[in-house]
Protein backbone atom coordinates (compact mmCIF):
# COMPACT_ATOMS: atom_id res chain seq x y z
CA UNK A 1 0.00 0.00 0.00
CA UNK A 2 1.42 3.39 -0.98
CA UNK A 3 0.99 6.74 0.71
CA UNK A 4 1.38 10.26 -0.63
CA UNK A 5 4.32 10.96 1.67
CA UNK A 6 6.45 8.04 0.44
CA UNK A 7 8.96 8.19 -2.40
CA UNK A 8 7.76 7.08 -5.84
CA UNK A 9 11.01 5.30 -6.70
CA UNK A 10 12.64 2.45 -4.84
CA UNK A 11 15.16 -0.25 -5.74
CA UNK A 12 12.36 -2.69 -6.62
CA UNK A 13 10.45 -0.50 -9.10
CA UNK A 14 13.19 1.19 -11.14
CA UNK A 15 14.17 -0.20 -14.56
CA UNK A 16 15.17 -3.81 -13.78
CA UNK A 17 17.60 -3.88 -16.70
CA UNK A 18 19.62 -1.03 -15.19
CA UNK A 19 19.60 -2.83 -11.85
CA UNK A 20 20.86 -6.03 -13.49
CA UNK A 21 23.74 -4.32 -15.33
CA UNK A 22 27.23 -4.78 -13.91
CA UNK A 23 30.22 -2.50 -14.55
CA UNK A 24 33.13 -3.78 -12.51
CA UNK A 25 35.76 -1.17 -13.39
CA UNK A 26 33.73 1.37 -11.41
CA UNK A 27 32.12 -1.10 -9.01
CA UNK A 28 32.47 -1.82 -5.29
CA UNK A 29 36.28 -1.76 -5.28
CA UNK A 30 36.40 1.59 -7.08
CA UNK A 31 33.89 3.08 -4.63
CA UNK A 32 35.89 1.77 -1.67
CA UNK A 33 39.11 3.20 -3.14
CA UNK A 34 37.51 6.65 -3.38
CA UNK A 35 36.45 6.37 0.27
CA UNK A 36 40.09 5.65 1.16
CA UNK A 37 41.24 8.59 -0.97
CA UNK A 38 38.84 10.95 0.81
CA UNK A 39 39.93 9.63 4.23
CA UNK A 40 43.61 10.23 3.36
CA UNK A 41 42.79 13.80 2.33
CA UNK A 42 41.13 14.32 5.73
CA UNK A 43 44.36 13.20 7.39
CA UNK A 44 43.08 9.86 8.71
CA UNK A 45 46.05 8.07 10.27
CA UNK A 46 44.80 4.49 10.73
CA UNK A 47 45.13 3.51 7.04
CA UNK A 48 48.17 1.30 6.21
CA UNK A 49 49.14 3.22 3.06
CA UNK A 50 49.73 6.84 2.07
CA UNK A 51 48.11 6.96 -1.36
CA UNK A 52 45.49 5.22 -3.50
CA UNK A 53 46.68 3.86 -6.86
CA UNK A 54 43.70 3.65 -9.24
CA UNK A 55 44.96 0.78 -11.40
CA UNK A 56 41.36 -0.26 -12.05
CA UNK A 57 40.72 1.98 -15.04
CA UNK A 58 42.63 3.25 -18.07
CA UNK A 59 42.64 6.89 -16.94
CA UNK A 60 46.16 8.02 -17.89
CA UNK A 61 46.15 11.62 -16.67
CA UNK A 62 44.81 10.66 -13.23
CA UNK A 63 47.98 8.59 -12.98
CA UNK A 64 50.28 11.50 -13.94
CA UNK A 65 50.52 11.06 -17.72
CA UNK A 66 51.19 14.56 -19.01
CA UNK A 67 49.02 16.03 -21.77
CA UNK A 68 50.57 16.61 -25.20
CA UNK A 69 51.63 20.28 -25.21
CA UNK A 70 50.52 21.04 -28.79
CA UNK A 71 47.05 19.67 -28.12
CA UNK A 72 46.47 21.63 -24.94
CA UNK A 73 47.90 24.87 -26.33
CA UNK A 74 45.50 24.73 -29.29
CA UNK A 75 42.57 23.92 -26.99
CA UNK A 76 43.45 26.84 -24.71
CA UNK A 77 43.06 29.24 -27.64
CA UNK A 78 39.74 27.66 -28.63
CA UNK A 79 38.41 28.05 -25.09
CA UNK A 80 39.65 31.65 -24.91
CA UNK A 81 40.05 33.14 -28.40
CA UNK A 82 40.83 36.57 -26.90
CA UNK A 83 44.35 35.24 -26.32
CA UNK A 84 44.88 35.46 -30.08
CA UNK A 85 44.82 39.26 -29.81
CA UNK A 86 48.26 38.99 -28.19
CA UNK A 87 50.15 36.61 -30.49
CA UNK A 88 53.51 38.16 -29.60
CA UNK A 89 52.96 37.35 -25.91
CA UNK A 90 51.94 33.78 -26.77
CA UNK A 91 55.04 33.23 -28.91
CA UNK A 92 57.68 35.22 -27.04
CA UNK A 93 56.64 34.64 -23.42
CA UNK A 94 54.37 31.57 -23.19
CA UNK A 95 56.10 29.11 -25.51
CA UNK A 96 53.36 28.86 -28.17
CA UNK A 97 54.61 28.05 -31.68
CA UNK A 98 53.23 29.60 -34.84
CA UNK A 99 51.62 26.31 -35.94
CA UNK A 100 49.61 26.25 -32.69
CA UNK A 101 48.17 29.65 -33.54
CA UNK A 102 47.51 28.65 -37.15
CA UNK A 103 45.65 25.48 -36.07
CA UNK A 104 43.52 27.40 -33.57
CA UNK A 105 42.56 29.91 -36.27
CA UNK A 106 41.68 27.01 -38.60
CA UNK A 107 39.33 25.59 -35.97
CA UNK A 108 37.71 28.96 -35.27
CA UNK A 109 37.12 29.47 -38.99
CA UNK A 110 35.97 25.92 -39.88
CA UNK A 111 34.28 24.76 -36.67
CA UNK A 112 33.43 28.00 -34.88
CA UNK A 113 32.95 28.49 -31.16
CA UNK A 114 33.50 25.37 -29.05
CA UNK A 115 30.61 26.62 -26.94
CA UNK A 116 28.12 26.08 -29.77
CA UNK A 117 26.50 22.85 -30.92
CA UNK A 118 27.98 21.29 -34.03
CA UNK A 119 26.19 19.15 -36.61
CA UNK A 120 24.74 16.11 -34.82
CA UNK A 121 27.29 13.73 -36.34
CA UNK A 122 30.16 16.17 -35.79
CA UNK A 123 31.76 19.15 -37.51
CA UNK A 124 32.17 18.38 -41.25
CA UNK A 125 35.71 19.83 -41.44
CA UNK A 126 36.87 17.55 -38.62
CA UNK A 127 35.22 14.51 -40.18
CA UNK A 128 37.03 15.30 -43.45
CA UNK A 129 40.39 15.25 -41.63
CA UNK A 130 39.48 11.92 -40.00
CA UNK A 131 38.71 10.53 -43.47
CA UNK A 132 42.14 11.70 -44.67
CA UNK A 133 43.78 10.01 -41.65
CA UNK A 134 41.94 6.74 -42.41
CA UNK A 135 42.97 6.85 -46.07
CA UNK A 136 46.61 7.30 -45.09
CA UNK A 137 46.41 4.57 -42.42
CA UNK A 138 44.64 1.94 -44.52
CA UNK A 139 45.53 2.77 -48.11
CA UNK A 140 41.85 2.88 -49.15
CA UNK A 141 39.46 5.82 -49.59
CA UNK A 142 37.26 6.97 -46.70
CA UNK A 143 34.09 9.05 -46.97
CA UNK A 144 33.71 11.79 -44.35
CA UNK A 145 29.93 11.37 -44.52
CA UNK A 146 30.30 7.83 -43.07
CA UNK A 147 32.11 9.19 -39.98
CA UNK A 148 30.25 10.07 -36.78
CA UNK A 149 31.93 11.92 -33.90
CA UNK A 150 30.97 10.70 -30.45
CA UNK A 151 31.55 11.41 -26.75
CA UNK A 152 34.37 8.86 -26.56
CA UNK A 153 34.10 5.41 -28.11
CA UNK A 154 31.67 4.34 -25.36
CA UNK A 155 29.00 6.66 -26.71
CA UNK A 156 29.53 5.20 -30.19
CA UNK A 157 29.12 1.67 -28.84
CA UNK A 158 25.91 2.73 -27.11
CA UNK A 159 24.56 4.21 -30.35
CA UNK A 160 25.39 1.16 -32.44
CA UNK A 161 23.98 -1.36 -29.96
CA UNK A 162 20.74 0.63 -29.73
CA UNK A 163 20.39 0.43 -33.51
CA UNK A 164 21.36 -3.25 -33.83
CA UNK A 165 19.37 -4.74 -30.93
CA UNK A 166 15.65 -5.00 -31.67
CA UNK A 167 14.47 -7.19 -28.77
CA UNK A 168 15.56 -9.73 -26.15
CA UNK A 169 16.31 -12.31 -28.87
CA UNK A 170 18.87 -10.01 -30.53
CA UNK A 171 22.31 -11.48 -29.83
CA UNK A 172 25.77 -9.93 -29.93
CA UNK A 173 28.92 -12.09 -29.95
CA UNK A 174 31.24 -10.63 -27.28
CA UNK A 175 34.80 -11.79 -26.45
CA UNK A 176 35.47 -13.16 -22.97
CA UNK A 177 37.27 -11.59 -21.22
CA UNK A 178 35.87 -8.27 -22.44
CA UNK A 179 35.50 -4.65 -21.45
CA UNK A 180 32.26 -4.71 -19.41
CA UNK A 181 30.75 -1.82 -21.37
CA UNK A 182 29.40 -4.42 -23.79
CA UNK A 183 27.70 -6.77 -21.33
CA UNK A 184 26.36 -3.83 -19.28
CA UNK A 185 24.92 -2.13 -22.37
CA UNK A 186 23.30 -5.36 -23.58
CA UNK A 187 21.81 -5.88 -20.14
CA UNK A 188 20.23 -2.40 -20.19
CA UNK A 189 18.91 -3.04 -23.70
CA UNK A 190 17.53 -6.42 -22.56
CA UNK A 191 19.38 -8.03 -25.48
CA UNK A 192 21.42 -11.24 -25.40
CA UNK A 193 25.16 -11.46 -24.91
CA UNK A 194 26.63 -14.40 -26.84
CA UNK A 195 30.05 -14.94 -25.23
CA UNK A 196 33.02 -16.48 -27.01
CA UNK A 197 36.21 -17.34 -25.11
CA UNK A 198 39.62 -16.01 -26.10
CA UNK A 199 42.46 -18.54 -25.89
CA UNK A 200 44.76 -17.66 -22.99
CA UNK A 201 47.22 -20.41 -23.96
CA UNK A 202 47.75 -18.60 -27.30
CA UNK A 203 48.27 -15.10 -25.88
CA UNK A 204 44.51 -14.49 -25.74
CA UNK A 205 44.12 -15.20 -29.44
CA UNK A 206 40.79 -15.18 -31.28
CA UNK A 207 39.80 -18.72 -32.31
CA UNK A 208 37.30 -18.76 -35.17
CA UNK A 209 36.12 -22.27 -34.26
CA UNK A 210 35.24 -21.10 -30.73
CA UNK A 211 33.28 -18.22 -32.26
CA UNK A 212 31.40 -20.61 -34.55
CA UNK A 213 30.54 -22.89 -31.63
CA UNK A 214 29.17 -19.98 -29.58
CA UNK A 215 27.16 -18.73 -32.55
CA UNK A 216 25.65 -22.16 -33.21
CA UNK A 217 24.79 -22.68 -29.55
CA UNK A 218 22.96 -19.34 -29.48
CA UNK A 219 21.20 -20.12 -32.77
CA UNK A 220 20.01 -23.45 -31.39
CA UNK A 221 18.58 -21.57 -28.41
CA UNK A 222 16.56 -19.30 -30.70
CA UNK A 223 18.85 -16.26 -30.46
CA UNK A 224 19.05 -13.99 -33.51
CA UNK A 225 22.78 -13.19 -33.40
CA UNK A 226 23.25 -9.98 -35.37
CA UNK A 227 26.78 -8.74 -34.68
CA UNK A 228 30.23 -9.67 -33.42
CA UNK A 229 32.39 -7.43 -31.21
CA UNK A 230 36.16 -7.55 -31.68
CA UNK A 231 38.38 -5.52 -29.34
CA UNK A 232 41.67 -5.04 -31.20
CA UNK A 233 44.09 -4.62 -29.49
CA UNK A 234 42.30 -6.41 -26.67
CA UNK A 235 40.97 -5.06 -23.39
CA UNK A 236 41.82 -6.45 -20.86
CA UNK A 237 44.32 -8.69 -22.66
CA UNK A 238 46.26 -6.35 -24.98
CA UNK A 239 46.43 -8.90 -27.80
CA UNK A 240 46.51 -7.71 -31.44
CA UNK A 241 44.78 -9.76 -34.12
CA UNK A 242 46.79 -11.02 -37.08
CA UNK A 243 45.59 -10.36 -40.63
CA UNK A 244 44.78 -14.06 -40.90
CA UNK A 245 42.50 -13.87 -37.85
CA UNK A 246 40.82 -10.71 -39.14
CA UNK A 247 40.15 -12.35 -42.52
CA UNK A 248 38.63 -15.37 -40.76
CA UNK A 249 36.32 -13.15 -38.69
CA UNK A 250 35.22 -11.17 -41.75
CA UNK A 251 34.56 -14.34 -43.74
CA UNK A 252 32.45 -15.73 -40.89
CA UNK A 253 30.60 -12.41 -40.66
CA UNK A 254 29.90 -12.63 -44.41
CA UNK A 255 28.62 -16.19 -44.15
CA UNK A 256 26.29 -15.49 -41.22
CA UNK A 257 25.43 -11.87 -42.13
CA UNK A 258 26.88 -10.39 -38.94
CA UNK A 259 27.67 -6.73 -38.37
CA UNK A 260 31.30 -6.37 -37.23
CA UNK A 261 31.92 -3.92 -34.37
CA UNK A 262 35.68 -3.27 -34.30
CA UNK A 263 36.70 -1.53 -31.07
CA UNK A 264 40.12 -0.16 -32.06
CA UNK A 265 40.75 2.43 -29.34
CA UNK A 266 44.14 0.92 -28.39
CA UNK A 267 45.50 0.93 -31.95
CA UNK A 268 48.64 2.90 -30.99
CA UNK A 269 49.22 0.89 -27.77
CA UNK A 270 51.00 -2.05 -29.39
CA UNK A 271 54.23 -3.54 -27.97
CA UNK A 272 54.22 -6.96 -29.68
CA UNK A 273 53.05 -7.48 -33.26
CA UNK A 274 51.33 -4.73 -35.23
CA UNK A 275 47.92 -3.12 -35.40
CA UNK A 276 45.96 -3.99 -38.54
CA UNK A 277 42.57 -2.35 -38.95
CA UNK A 278 39.45 -4.30 -39.89
CA UNK A 279 38.67 -1.61 -42.48
CA UNK A 280 41.95 -2.23 -44.32
CA UNK A 281 41.40 -6.00 -44.46
CA UNK A 282 37.75 -5.68 -45.50
CA UNK A 283 38.65 -3.30 -48.33
CA UNK A 284 41.45 -5.69 -49.37
CA UNK A 285 38.97 -8.59 -49.46
CA UNK A 286 36.62 -6.49 -51.60
CA UNK A 287 39.51 -5.69 -53.96
CA UNK A 288 40.44 -9.39 -54.21
CA UNK A 289 36.79 -10.32 -54.86
CA UNK A 290 35.40 -7.85 -57.44
CA UNK A 291 32.28 -10.00 -57.74
CA UNK A 292 30.87 -8.14 -54.70
CA UNK A 293 31.21 -11.08 -52.31
CA UNK A 294 32.10 -8.80 -49.37
CA UNK A 295 30.12 -5.70 -50.35
CA UNK A 296 27.38 -6.38 -47.81
CA UNK A 297 29.67 -7.03 -44.82
CA UNK A 298 28.77 -4.18 -42.48
CA UNK A 299 31.64 -2.82 -40.38
CA UNK A 300 31.64 -0.15 -37.69
CA UNK A 301 35.12 0.82 -36.43
CA UNK A 302 35.61 2.91 -33.29
CA UNK A 303 38.47 5.08 -32.06
CA UNK A 304 38.97 7.53 -29.17
CA UNK A 305 41.20 10.26 -27.70
CA UNK A 306 41.03 8.54 -24.30
CA UNK A 307 43.77 5.97 -24.84
CA UNK A 308 47.02 5.76 -26.78
CA UNK A 309 49.53 8.50 -26.07
CA UNK A 310 46.75 11.10 -26.04
CA UNK A 311 45.08 9.93 -22.81
CA UNK A 312 42.44 12.68 -22.82
CA UNK A 313 39.63 10.62 -21.23
CA UNK A 314 37.93 13.58 -19.58
CA UNK A 315 37.44 15.46 -22.83
CA UNK A 316 35.17 12.70 -24.20
CA UNK A 317 36.18 12.60 -27.85
CA UNK A 318 35.86 9.73 -30.30
CA UNK A 319 34.39 8.63 -33.59
CA UNK A 320 33.07 5.64 -35.49
CA UNK A 321 33.20 4.95 -39.21
CA UNK A 322 30.50 2.95 -41.01
CA UNK A 323 31.36 0.72 -43.98
CA UNK A 324 28.78 -0.98 -46.25
CA UNK A 325 25.76 0.15 -44.19
CA UNK A 326 22.34 0.60 -45.80
CA UNK A 327 21.70 4.36 -46.33
CA UNK A 328 18.30 4.08 -44.64
CA UNK A 329 19.95 2.52 -41.57
CA UNK A 330 22.54 5.32 -41.55
CA UNK A 331 19.70 7.83 -41.57
CA UNK A 332 18.30 6.19 -38.42
CA UNK A 333 21.76 6.30 -36.80
CA UNK A 334 21.90 10.02 -37.60
CA UNK A 335 18.48 10.46 -36.00
CA UNK A 336 19.62 8.58 -32.90
CA UNK A 337 22.75 10.72 -32.40
CA UNK A 338 20.64 13.83 -33.06
CA UNK A 339 18.58 13.08 -29.96
CA UNK A 340 21.74 13.75 -27.90
CA UNK A 341 22.41 16.87 -30.05
CA UNK A 342 26.17 16.38 -30.65
CA UNK A 343 29.41 15.16 -29.10
CA UNK A 344 31.32 17.71 -26.97
CA UNK A 345 32.86 20.10 -29.50
CA UNK A 346 36.15 20.52 -27.61
CA UNK A 347 36.41 16.70 -27.69
CA UNK A 348 35.77 16.76 -31.44
CA UNK A 349 38.66 19.20 -31.83
CA UNK A 350 40.92 16.84 -29.87
CA UNK A 351 40.01 14.05 -32.29
CA UNK A 352 41.19 16.27 -35.14
CA UNK A 353 44.46 16.97 -33.31
CA UNK A 354 44.96 13.23 -32.67
CA UNK A 355 44.52 12.29 -36.34
CA UNK A 356 46.36 15.36 -37.67
CA UNK A 357 49.29 16.06 -35.32
CA UNK A 358 52.30 18.28 -36.12
CA UNK A 359 54.21 17.08 -39.19
CA UNK A 360 57.99 16.92 -39.76
CA UNK A 361 59.37 20.39 -40.36
CA UNK A 362 56.58 22.17 -38.48
CA UNK A 363 57.55 24.20 -35.38
CA UNK A 364 55.80 21.93 -32.82
CA UNK A 365 56.89 18.62 -34.35
CA UNK A 366 60.09 18.06 -32.37
CA UNK A 367 58.42 18.55 -28.96
CA UNK A 368 55.37 16.52 -30.04
CA UNK A 369 57.57 13.58 -31.07
CA UNK A 370 59.60 13.79 -27.86
CA UNK A 371 56.47 13.75 -25.70
CA UNK A 372 54.75 11.02 -27.75
CA UNK A 373 57.78 8.69 -27.70
CA UNK A 374 58.39 9.43 -24.03
CA UNK A 375 54.85 8.38 -23.09
CA UNK A 376 55.06 5.24 -25.25
CA UNK A 377 58.43 4.12 -23.91
CA UNK A 378 57.43 4.91 -20.31
CA UNK A 379 54.31 2.79 -20.71
CA UNK A 380 56.27 -0.11 -22.18
CA UNK A 381 58.90 0.05 -19.42
CA UNK A 382 56.25 0.05 -16.67
CA UNK A 383 54.42 -2.84 -18.36
CA UNK A 384 57.61 -4.90 -18.45
CA UNK A 385 58.49 -4.04 -14.83
CA UNK A 386 55.02 -5.08 -13.66
CA UNK A 387 55.20 -8.28 -15.69
CA UNK A 388 58.60 -9.08 -14.16
CA UNK A 389 57.11 -8.65 -10.67
CA UNK A 390 54.22 -10.99 -11.52
CA UNK A 391 56.70 -13.63 -12.68
CA UNK A 392 58.17 -13.67 -9.17
CA UNK A 393 54.82 -14.15 -7.43
CA UNK A 394 53.72 -17.63 -6.38
CA UNK A 395 50.79 -19.00 -8.35
CA UNK A 396 50.65 -16.04 -10.75
CA UNK A 397 50.87 -16.60 -14.51
CA UNK A 398 51.01 -13.72 -16.96
CA UNK A 399 51.91 -13.50 -20.62
CA UNK A 400 54.31 -10.83 -21.86
CA UNK A 401 52.74 -7.35 -22.27
CA UNK A 402 51.39 -7.14 -25.82
CA UNK A 403 49.60 -3.79 -25.84
CA UNK A 404 46.67 -1.70 -24.58
CA UNK A 405 47.18 -0.41 -21.00
CA UNK A 406 46.67 -3.56 -18.93
CA UNK A 407 47.96 -6.87 -17.72
CA UNK A 408 45.50 -9.68 -16.98
CA UNK A 409 47.34 -12.28 -14.90
CA UNK A 410 45.95 -15.63 -13.80
CA UNK A 411 46.03 -16.09 -10.02
CA UNK A 412 45.98 -19.55 -8.46
CA UNK A 413 44.76 -19.12 -4.88
CA UNK A 414 44.70 -21.64 -2.00
CA UNK A 415 41.38 -23.40 -1.19
CA UNK A 416 41.23 -21.60 2.19
CA UNK A 417 41.10 -18.26 0.35
CA UNK A 418 38.08 -19.46 -1.63
CA UNK A 419 36.41 -20.59 1.61
CA UNK A 420 37.05 -17.21 3.26
CA UNK A 421 35.68 -15.46 0.16
CA UNK A 422 32.50 -17.57 0.20
CA UNK A 423 31.87 -16.58 3.83
CA UNK A 424 31.86 -12.93 2.70
CA UNK A 425 29.64 -13.70 -0.28
CA UNK A 426 32.40 -12.94 -2.76
CA UNK A 427 34.20 -14.81 -5.51
CA UNK A 428 37.81 -15.67 -4.70
CA UNK A 429 39.18 -13.04 -7.13
CA UNK A 430 36.89 -10.34 -5.67
CA UNK A 431 38.08 -11.30 -2.18
CA UNK A 432 41.74 -11.14 -3.23
CA UNK A 433 41.33 -7.74 -4.90
CA UNK A 434 39.48 -6.28 -1.89
CA UNK A 435 42.19 -7.50 0.49
CA UNK A 436 44.83 -6.03 -1.84
CA UNK A 437 43.09 -2.64 -1.78
CA UNK A 438 42.67 -2.66 2.01
CA UNK A 439 46.34 -3.53 2.56
CA UNK A 440 48.08 -1.46 -0.13
CA UNK A 441 45.71 1.15 -1.57
CA UNK A 442 46.14 -0.42 -5.03
CA UNK A 443 42.77 -0.78 -6.77
CA UNK A 444 42.55 -3.45 -9.47
CA UNK A 445 39.55 -5.23 -11.03
CA UNK A 446 38.72 -8.93 -10.44
CA UNK A 447 38.65 -11.07 -13.56
CA UNK A 448 35.00 -11.94 -12.90
CA UNK A 449 34.18 -8.34 -13.91
CA UNK A 450 35.37 -9.09 -17.46
CA UNK A 451 34.32 -12.72 -17.72
CA UNK A 452 36.76 -15.61 -17.51
CA UNK A 453 36.91 -19.30 -18.22
CA UNK A 454 35.08 -21.34 -15.57
CA UNK A 455 37.43 -22.40 -12.80
CA UNK A 456 40.02 -19.71 -13.54
CA UNK A 457 40.79 -16.53 -11.59
CA UNK A 458 42.37 -13.30 -12.82
CA UNK A 459 42.61 -9.62 -12.14
CA UNK A 460 43.18 -6.66 -14.45
CA UNK A 461 45.61 -3.90 -13.61
CA UNK A 462 46.76 -0.92 -15.61
CA UNK A 463 50.48 -0.24 -15.86
CA UNK A 464 49.95 3.52 -16.04
CA UNK A 465 50.91 4.51 -12.49
CA UNK A 466 54.40 6.05 -12.17
CA UNK A 467 57.13 4.67 -9.90
CA UNK A 468 57.75 1.14 -8.64
CA UNK A 469 56.79 1.36 -4.95
CA UNK A 470 53.20 0.33 -5.65
CA UNK A 471 54.43 -2.72 -7.61
CA UNK A 472 56.56 -3.75 -4.62
CA UNK A 473 53.54 -3.42 -2.34
CA UNK A 474 51.59 -5.88 -4.55
CA UNK A 475 54.44 -8.42 -4.35
CA UNK A 476 54.64 -8.06 -0.56
CA UNK A 477 50.86 -8.34 -0.14
CA UNK A 478 50.66 -11.42 -2.35
CA UNK A 479 53.27 -13.31 -0.32
CA UNK A 480 51.49 -12.49 2.96
CA UNK A 481 48.10 -13.41 1.47
CA UNK A 482 49.36 -16.77 0.22
CA UNK A 483 51.00 -17.50 3.59
CA UNK A 484 47.83 -16.57 5.48
CA UNK A 485 45.53 -18.83 3.46
CA UNK A 486 47.92 -21.68 2.71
Amino acid sequence: MSSSNSRRLNIDNINPHVRAAKYAVRGELAVKSEEFRAALLRGTSDIPFSQVISANIGNPQQLDQKPITFFRQVLSLLENPLLLENEDVLINHLGYKTDVIERAKWFLKNVGSVGAYSASNGAPAIRQHIAEFLEKRDGFPANWQDIYLSAGASSGVNTLLHIICADEKSGILVPIPQYPLYTASLSILNATCVPYLLDESKNWGTDINTIKESYQKAKDAGVDTRAIVIINPGNPTGASLSEEDIRAVLEFARQERLVVLADEVYQTNVFIGEFISFKRVLRQLQKENPDGKYDCVELASLHSVSKGMVGECGHRGGYFELVNFDPEVQAEIYKFVSIMLCAPVIGQCLVELMVNPPKPGEPSYELYQKEYRGIYEGMRERANALHKAFEQMEGVECGAPQGAMYLFPTINLPPKAAEAAAKEGRTADEFYCMKLLEATGVCVVPGSGFGQKEGSLHFRTTFLAPGTEWVGSIVKFHKEFMDQYR
